[in-house]
This record gives C-alpha cells, sequence and structure tokens, in this order.
C-alpha cells in the first residue's frame, strides 16, 4: 500500500493549505465564538470547491475520495476554521446515496445549503447535540430504523460547550423517510464511520497547530538567560509529539483511504484513527499549554484554542471509554453476556 500523495491530491493540499493560512487566522477563530460558525469563510471554501469535493459529480460535486477530503479536513483542524466540513460532507454522502435524486443536493455541492448527521438515533423525534445542528438546514438522522430527511431553517444558536461547536437540537417533525431496515442501518453505519475517519485527521491538523505553537513559543521564552527550548526535558517533549503526530496522520490518511480501497476494513481503522487522532491531539495540545505556563491558561494566549478543541471535538459521537468498548466489539466481536 503506497500512502504517498499523488499530483492531484497534492495540488488539493497546497490550495487549501494556502486558503486557510490567509483566510482563517487565529482572529476568524475567535471572532466566531461561542457559536463556531463564520459564514463568510463557508462562503470562501465553498467557492474554492469544499463543499462538494466528496459528493458524487451528477450532484455538481467533485467525485473525489474520502482521502481528498480529508486532506483538507487536516487543514480546517490546523486552524480551528468554524465550519461545519465534517459534518456537511459525510451527511451529503449519505444522502447522495439514499436519495440521489434529492433536490437539495446540487445546493449542498454548491454550499448554498449546509447539511448534517445526528451521530446518535434520535430520541421522540428529536435528534440531540447534533454537530452543526446550529447552522445546518438539512438533518439527516436515525429515528428507529429509518434515516430521515428533515428540512427546515437552522436555529442560528445553541447550547454553550467547551469546543464553542454549532451543537443544537433538532426536532424532526415533517421528516421525509429516505430508507429503513436493514439496508438503512448500513449506510447510516458507514456515514458515522466516515464522520470518524473525517474527525480524525481534523485531529491531525489540531495537534499540529498546537506543536506549532509550542515550538514558537519555547524558542522565544527565556529562563535562566537562554531560551527554555533549549532544555532537554522540553525537547524530549515536543519530539515525543512529533513523533506520536506522525503515526497519527499516517493512520487517519490509512483510514479515509479504505473507504474507497479496502471497504471491510474501514470500520476499524476508523474507529482506530479517531481515538488516537483524539489523544495525539490532547497530549499535543496539553503539553503546548504546560510549557507555556500560567500563559497558557490565559485567553489571551491562542494554545487555549486549541486546547478545547482537542477535548471537545471527539465527544461529538461519544464519551472516549464508550468508543474504545464499541471498537473492542468490531476488533474482537461482540461482547457475551456475563
Amino acid at each position: 500500500m503506497d500512502l504517498s500523495l499523488g499530483e492531484e491530491q497534492e495540488a488539493i493540499d497546497e490550495l487549501f493549505r494556502g486558503l486557510l493560512s490567509k483566510e482563517c487566522p487565529p482572529e476568524v477563530v475567535r471572532d466566531a465564538e461561542p457559536l463556531g460558525f463564520d459564514a463568510r469563510l463557508w462562503a470562501t471554501l465553498a467557492g474554492a470547491g469544499a463543499a462538494g469535493m466528496a459528493l458524487p459529480g451528477n450532484t455538481g460535486g467533485g467525485g473525489l475520495s474520502l482521502l481528498e477530503a480529508a486532506l483538507l479536513a487536516e487543514h480546517v483542524g490546523r486552524h480551528l476554521a468554524p465550519v461545519p466540513f465534517i459534518e456537511h460532507t459525510v451527511a451529503g454522502r449519505l444522502l447522495a446515496t439514499l436519495e440521489p435524486g434529492a433536490a437539495a443536493l446540487e445546493a449542498l455541492a454548491a454550499g448554498e445549503r449546509i447539511a448534517t448527521l445526528a451521530l446518535q438515533p434520535a430520541h421522540e423525534g428529536t435528534a440531540r447535540l447534533v454537530p452543526g445542528g446550529a447552522v445546518a438546514d438539512v438533518v439527516l438522522a436515525l429515528e428507529g430504523d429509518t434515516v430521515v430527511c428533515c428540512e427546515t431553517a437552522s436555529p442560528g444558536s445553541g447550547p454553550a460547550n467547551l469546543a464553542s461547536s454549532p451543537l443544537a437540537d433538532r426536532a424532526l417533525g415533517g421528516a421525509r423517510s429516505l430508507a429503513s431496515g436493514a439496508a438503512a442501518g448500513r449506510a447510516y453505519t458507514r456515514a458515522l464511520d466516515e464522520w470518524r475517519a473525517l474527525t480524525a485527521s481534523t485531529l491531525v491538523g489540531v495537534a499540529g497547530g498546537a506543536l506549532d505553537l509550542g515550538l514558537a513559543y519555547v524558542k522565544e521564552r527565556e529562563q535562566f538567560g537562554v531560551p527554555i527550548g533549549s532544555f532537554q526535558a522540553i525537547q524530549h517533549g515536543l519530539a515525543e509529539v512529533a513523533v506520536q503526530l506522525d503515526g497519527a496522520r499516517l493512520l487517519a490518511r490509512k483510514a479515509a483511504w479504505a473507504f474507497d480501497q479496502d471497504p471491510d476494513d474501514a470500520t476499524r481503522l476508523a474507529g482506530m484513527a479517531l481515538l488516537f487522532c483524539a489523544e495525539t491531539a490532547q497530549l499535543a495540545a496539553a503539553r503546548s499549554l504546560h510549557y507555556h505556563g500560567g500563559y497558557g491558561f490565559s485567553l489571551e494566549y491562542d494554545v487555549q484554542l486549541y486546547y478545547r478543541r482537542a477535548k471537545g471535538w471527539p465527544l461529538a459521537i461519544d464519551a472516549p471509554t464508550r468508543e474504545y468498548r464499541r471498537l473492542a466489539d468490531v476488533v474482537l466481536g461482540p461482547r457475551g453476556e456475563a
């Protein structure tokens, strides 16, 4: 297996690296809080083809694979971009799978409308704490054994949360059925796994951004007349993060690659990638914050932005302990009764 990027993938990576470096400085992230959404940045990304890049070509999308989307996801994470790229992508792909002729698809591919996926089954007609739910007007959810699509105006607000994400509860009244039964369950499960894989790449970006902040700070901050980055303990701490980050990036890209090239292993790899990349992002952010000393806890310093997202973004799907148990069931088989 060769995970080196091809010419087209290199071009995509370079395009969005430059675009987000220019259009999403920390000031944009701060100004988007607490909602966690910047409409101007979303329009800019959509204009560059991001909104529909992984949607089928017959919907107006780019027809690219999940791996290309993962390349953009990493830059979204590195710059903490306040846009619902992950949720929009997986929801759009699920809608295109279950209802290829859906009227909303062209608008989704153009970024004129925003879609999202409820990561937990709906309860009593409401999807709870839907990521991107505060800004999406197309919501896909699992209700019983049926995947439904609800098209209503976005609320524009949601509960406060650690990562300043646009989470919101969404009522599913008037939703139409897309599919029911086993086929619907498989399609929904695949969409969840795609969310895990793309979020893993986003967390790789978060880890990389946090590491960059830590490196820059330890080169500038002096103690005993020398930069603190010259201290061996700090060098070792940052080197450990850098090595783990390389592994996380490789695993995240392999997970995204598997959806097209090794689908039988995609579920396992997506779960592994989400958990390992979440640990890596939290390690990088915590270590960088620690090396900032007391400044790391100050809102004036950008490292706290990374720390909060490294903690908060993976929680959108479930607590880590339950994700580990789910992955164990995938790898080892379901647990028997005690």
